[in-house]
Order: C-alpha cells, then structure tokens, then sequence
C-alpha cells in the first residue's frame, strides 16, 4: 500500500512540509543515503506540544507529539525525494525535554516508531536512539532526525 493510502486509512494526512530554521538544507542526499533534518511537532507552521514531558505534556501528547514529527518526516520525503525511491528507513535520533523524574521516553518515541511501521510497512522497521536534552529550540518538548537508503 503506498503510504498517502496508508496515513488517509489512519485517518491522518500530511502537513505542510517545513522550512528550515537556519543556514541548513531539510533533506541532504549523499550517494543513497537521506538524511533528513530534525523536525518538530508542527503542522502547517503553527508550533504545537511545546514544554516539558512528565510537566505540561503527558506521555501521551507526548506520542501524538513524536507522531506528527514523523508525519513532517514524511512530508520532506513526499516533496523533496518521492516515496518511490525509499528503499527503507535505517535509523532515527529522537530528542525529548522532560521534567524532573519523568522516565517514560521509550513510550513517547513508539508515536514515531508505530507511524513509520504503519505507514511504510517492511521499508519502516528502523533501529533508534532516545536522547534527553536539557532544551530544544522554541520549547518543542521532541525532535526527530532519520536516515533514509534510496533505491539505486
């Protein structure tokens, strides 16, 4: 199932690809490996499930949170490289903020995961890394960075 079918099944459509923050490019291709840029949960350029897990967002808006930055992940792809040439994804850094004594990062990173797994099917299973930060750029409580290998 191509993954514009996938998501409308899961009741959920793309975002507005995103621009980048700074003096960097969204998507960077080198030979058949993407690389694409850290994205935040924001849809359509308003900026949502800011501040800190365990404090003012739950472990669940947490997964919704990590989703929609999957769901951006997957809006550079459709715009800038085309789901045709994905031959799968390699791995994904997820970055959290959390409050004090909140330890449930695994679960908030499953948002992500599960869309991937979902939306992509075989071409979605990934390896990963969690990393707590002690702040990300506009008090977004995640960030997600992947890697992609292109058909040759």
């Amino acid at each position: 199932m191509d993954p514009i079918t996938a998501l409308s099944k899961l009741g959920l459509e793309l975002p507005e690809a995103s621009t980048p923050g700074g003096s960097y490019v969204s998507v960077n291709i080198r030979g058949n490996t993407a690389y694409i840029a850290i994205q935040f949960p924001i849809r359509n350029g308003t900026y949502l499930y800011q501040g800190r897990l365990g404090s003012k967002i739950s472990t669940e808006e947490g997964a919704k949170a990590m989703e929609l930055c999957a769901l951006n992940v997957l809006a550079q792809i459709n715009e800038k490289i085309g789901f045709n040439r994905i031959a799968g994804l390699n791995h994904i850094d997820a970055y959290y903020q959390s409050g004090e004594n909140w330890d449930d990062a695994p679960v908030v990173v499953d948002g992500a995961s599960d869309l991937f797994l979902s939306v992509l099917g075989e071409r979605g299973k990934h390896s990963r890394a969690i990393f707590g930060v002690e702040k990300l750029p506009r008090n977004f409580s995640v960030g997600l960075t992947t890697s992609f290998t292109l058909k040759q």
